[in-house]
């Protein structure tokens, strides 16, 4: 019916009513510019909004060493933190401690991302191996990182190999629950489509299963790496004599509380610089993907 009434439309002379169908053209050229102009806003609003609760307890821990609420010597003064850290900065001591630490936590971190991938990829593509492997697996993922650390101790001594496979664990688990999840979860539909073009199983892995289950798995990549990051800093409290955890105890064995301070505010710093560099790797990851009308 419309295909008939769109010619009727384009017959009728110079004088007839415009129709509402004259203004699809230009709607393309006006909705990416409103929607990023909405982006922009959502942004700004959720940049905002995420300002007074860090201002307000900065503002709170001043006061508190203002009035002395706190003795210094157990919650020293912002101003005090931000110096060591400077000073750390500029010896070159902080930088030191977080590149021995970067390099074990990627070093593990890349033992549990491929172990992950391919347990997931497993579960998530046989049912059967599922059925058979994840109770144990998940029995495997319930007890902690810190609970592992006596019987690797026995096993594997307090080297390096101890740190990374403790921080590969951390990362394993939430790789591979969210890589077969990813690939549970791919509409059947399109797997239904792409039987009926004849699909190879590789052709419908490499064009429907990963690329619909990206999504998930990435954000897997990204809780693996947050996991391995903090598994870092526990094992380096607990057996390390070098790194930024090293340093938190460092400081906490000469009761120098602005240096675990200032060792805390890098860990927190370089984990968020971590987690907003896979956000952004993530959005260029999926570009392809178009938003939902």
């Amino acid at each position: 019916m419309q295909e008939m009434a769109i010619p009727a439309l384009n017959a009728a002379g110079p004088g007839s009513p415009v129709s509402p169908l004259d203004a699809l053209p230009d709607a393309p050229t006006r909705r990416p510019a409103a929607a990023r102009q909405n982006a922009a806003w959502t942004w700004a609003r959720r940049s905002l909004w995420a300002w007074p609760f860090p201002l307000a307890v900065l503002a709170l821990w001043q006061l508190s060493a203002v009035w002395g609420w706190v003795p210094e010597q157990v919650l020293p003064p912002p101003a005090a933190v931000f110096k060591v850290f400077g000073e750390l900065l500029a010896s070159g001591e902080l930088w030191d401690h977080l590149r021995i630490s970067m390099v074990r936590v990627f070093a593990g971190f890349g033992i549990g991302l491929s172990l992950g991938l391919v347990l997931g990829g497993a579960m998530g593509l046989s049912p059967t191996f599922r059925d058979y492997f994840f109770p144990l697996f998940k029995a495997f993922s319930q007890v902690p990182v810190i609970g592992w650390l006596p019987l690797l101790i026995l096993v594997v001594g307090i080297d390096e190999g101890l740190k990374f496979l403790l921080i590969a664990k951390a990362a394993l688990v939430p790789v591979a629950i969210n890589t077969c999840q990813g690939i549970q979860n791919v509409p059947n539909r399109l797997v239904e489509v792409a039987r009926v073009y004849g699909f190879t199983r590789w052709q419908m892995l490499r064009r429907v299963v990963f690329p619909a289950a990206t999504a998930p798995i990435w954000n897997g990549v990204r809780y693996g790496l947050t996991h391995a990051w903090l598994a870092l800093v526990v094992v380096e409290l607990l057996a390390s004599s070098e790194g930024i955890g090293f340093l938190i105890v460092y400081g906490r064995q000469l009761f120098q509380l602005d240096v675990v301070l200032a060792a805390v505010l890098a860990v927190g710093i370089v984990g968020f610089v971590i987690d907003k560099l896979l956000a952004v790797s993530e959005a260029w990851l999926l570009r392809w993907r178009k938003p939902g009308l």
